[in-house]
Order: structure tokens, then sequence, then C-alpha cells
């Protein structure tokens, strides 16, 4: 029992720092449709779309935001072409600041 419990924790906390959506779909359905693109998806298939993890059920971010870095020296922005933060320096953005947290993924 113990080690069922700690492992429904450590599920819990993982999914309670990822962002998430859920969404309800017809109990007979055997395909739903990206609300983004259109696409339409067997139910039990999953795809990306937009930087997110989908089902017909949800869709989760496939990134962490950094959330602990320099902020005095370093930025953070999100490149859309590989779904990820990335922090660097405001002066040289060509140099990677240090990520001490991030939330997320």
């Amino acid at each position: 029992k113990t080690l069922t419990l700690a492992l429904v924790v450590c599920v819990v906390i993982s999914l309670a720092n990822a962002h998430c959506f859920f969404r309800q779909i017809d109990p007979d359905a055997t395909h739903c449709q990206d609300e983004l693109d259109g696409s339409w998806h067997a139910v039990g298939s999953s795809w990306i779309s937009n930087c997110m993890n989908c089902t017909c059920f949800s869709c989760c971010s496939t990134y962490a935001i950094p959330w602990i870095f320099p902020e005095d020296d370093c930025e953070s922005v999100f490149d859309n072409s590989t779904c990820e933060y990335i922090v660097r320096r405001k002066d040289n953005p060509s140099v990677l600041c240090p990520i001490t947290a991030a939330v997320g993924k």
C-alpha cells in the first residue's frame, strides 16, 4: 500500500507542474479533431500540436518554463521551432545562462 501511495503522489506532483488542458469527447467517438489545426485523430492516438503533446482527452506542454535564472543579466526566449525556452545573456544572445529551476515537462 505504501509503495502504491508513493507512486500516486509522484505522478500527481509531476502533473501539477505541467501545463495541461482537458476536454470531453462523446463516449462513442472513434476520432476527435485537433482544435488548433483542424486535423482528425483516432481515439487512443497521440500527436504534437503547437508544442503540446495531445490525445483526444488532453494536451500537455512539451516544454519546461525557466523559473530561476540570473534575471538581471539574462532573458528567457521561447523558440517555436524547437518548442523550448532558451535563457541567454541580454548583452550577448550567443551566450547561454544557467537555469537553476524550471516548471513543467
